[in-house]
């Protein structure tokens, strides 16, 4: 059984989250959480964020135990962007692009 989580609307750029999800694929949660505690971005934050929630789905949805459970999947897209100007020089304008991305943590009961 599988069960996920998502934070929708993150207000960090999927590119800036990638690294940090690759980091904790295919690990334990416990695992997880204790590289996400100590790496040294914020973003680090959003994503054991995630990651918590859906161990604590598992557990109070599935009864699964909380040791037993491992990172099946976990992946960062892009989300909706929004559109910003600049004004600049001779009456131009250059766009602000604020890109913003869709975590989303897949755990399942480890066999064995």
């Amino acid at each position: 059984m599988q069960v996920r989580a998502v934070a929708k609307d993150t207000g960090i750029s999927s590119r800036k989250v990638r690294p940090l999800v690759d980091m904790v694929r295919g690990k334990k949660v416990d695992e997880a959480l204790t590289i996400l505690k100590f790496a040294p971005t914020p973003i680090a934050r959003v994503v054991a964020k995630v990651v918590k929630s859906a161990a604590a789905n598992a557990e109070s949805n599935f009864q699964m135990a909380p040791p037993d459970l491992k990172i099946v999947s976990i992946f960062a897209d892009e989300a909706r962007t929004l559109k910003r100007y600049r004004p600049r020089a001779r009456g131009r304008v250059s766009p602000i692009l604020k890109r913003s991305s869709h975590i989303t943590v897949i755990v399942a009961e480890q066999e064995g």
